[in-house]
Parts: C-alpha cells; structure tokens; sequence
C-alpha cells in the first residue's frame, strides 16, 4: 500500500496506496496483489542500496530514541521492519488482510503489531504515538486536510508526522503537489520541513522523473 505503478499514465493508475479512492474503472484487488507486491524495488526493499538509502532517510526522520511509531498504510511492513532495526516499536495499519499477514510475517519476533484497519481511521483507540509514518497514502483520501487533523491528534506531545507522498504520471497526473500538502500540514504543527526525494535514485532503484517529497512535521 506505498507506491505507485509508475509506468502508467492513465486515472487507471495502479495505485498500492489506495483502496479506499478505488472505483468501478481502476478497482484493484490489494489480496491479490499482495504475493507479487514486494517485487518492486522499493516495495521489498531486498535491493542492499535501495534498503540503505530508505534506512537513512528513517535515520534523519524518525527520533533517535526508541520511540512508537504507527505506520498507515504499511503494505507488507518494509519500512516498518527497517524502523524496528533502528529500535523502535511499529504498529502498522492496512486495509487489505494480505498484506497484513505479509508484514505480520516478515516482522515476526520483532516489537511489530499489525492490525486491518482504514489507514484514515486507524483502529487504536486511545493509544497515541510519537511517530505516524504514512507513504503513498495521503493523496487517495477524499478529505486529506480532514485525515491530518485526525492523525495529528493521535500523537504524543511533541511527536510528528512523516509523510512520503507525490505526484505520478504525464498524461493525467495523479498524486498531491508538495505545496499543496505543505500548506495543510503547516498550520497543524509547530514546523515541518518539506524533503525532495525525485533527485535520488537509489530510493527508487531506478532515475524518476516524477515529483517525489516528504514533509517531516513535529507538532
């Protein structure tokens, strides 16, 4: 659920992000797809430097302290298992079951809980985090400005959101602009730092040309 196809330039997009924005035209079946899912190297992440290039973005922008960390949208849990590998603790959220049972094994042994759920209300109740980690989420949602306030008040004092998102495609794009999610995140918090990630191949396994960010926000 963290990436796009980005050899489409369709609305047909096939868009791992996104189940709750799938309609009648483009619909995919996130169980099915969920075997081949980690074949894209960013995906899996079983490429050593697209692995590393990933664990040091984590490194800049997760606490350097052990610290709990929910991850909406988590797909099969790479960037979860890479934040437990820094001594976190992750609960990951995602709506396909598949999924779920991928990352519940990759993760097994690990300070790792994964629950099916809507990653724009995550089921967990009054529990509160000192990191949301959201990538290729965002942009699906019918109300982002509505989701950022709801997640922001499932973190702790202090905490932040971490948000990889972008725009794919030339013929229709589809995504949210850097700016624009900028200017939602930023009366929500105390500071966020909008981070270009278009310019680094390594994270992608391959040169893009695509518009690809993150906004690191701390309230």
């Amino acid at each position: 659920m963290t990436n796009i196809d980005d050899g489409e330039t369709s609305p047909a997009l096939r868009t791992p992000g996104n189940r709750a924005a799938d309609d009648s035209s483009g619909a995919v079946d996130w169980d099915a797809e969920a075997a081949a899912f980690d074949d894209e190297p960013d995906h899996g992440l079983r490429e050593p430097a697209v692995r590393e290039a990933w664990s040091a973005r984590l490194r800049d922008w997760l606490p350097a302290r052990a610290s709990d960390v929910l991850d909406l949208g988590c797909g099969t849990g790479s960037l979860s298992l890479l934040a437990t590998e820094q001594g976190h603790r992750v609960t990951g959220v995602d709506s396909s079951p598949a999924m779920v049972a991928l990352a519940r094994a990759k993760l097994a042994g690990r300070p790792a809980v994964f629950l099916v759920g809507d990653a724009a209300a995550p089921p967990v109740g009054e529990e509160r985090f000192d990191v949301i980690l959201v990538r290729h989420v965002l942009w699906t949602l019918p109300d982002p400005a509505r989701v950022l306030r709801r997640w922001c008040g499932l973190l702790r004092p202090g905490g932040r959101l971490v948000l990889v998102e972008g725009v794919w495609g030339t013929v229709s794009p589809v995504g949210i602009p850097a700016e624009r999610l900028y200017g939602l995140v930023a009366p929500l918090v105390s500071d966020a730092e909008l981070v270009r990630l278009g310019e680094d191949p390594l994270l992608w396994g391959r040169e893009v040309e695509d518009e690809r960010y993150a906004i690191v926000a701390r309230l």
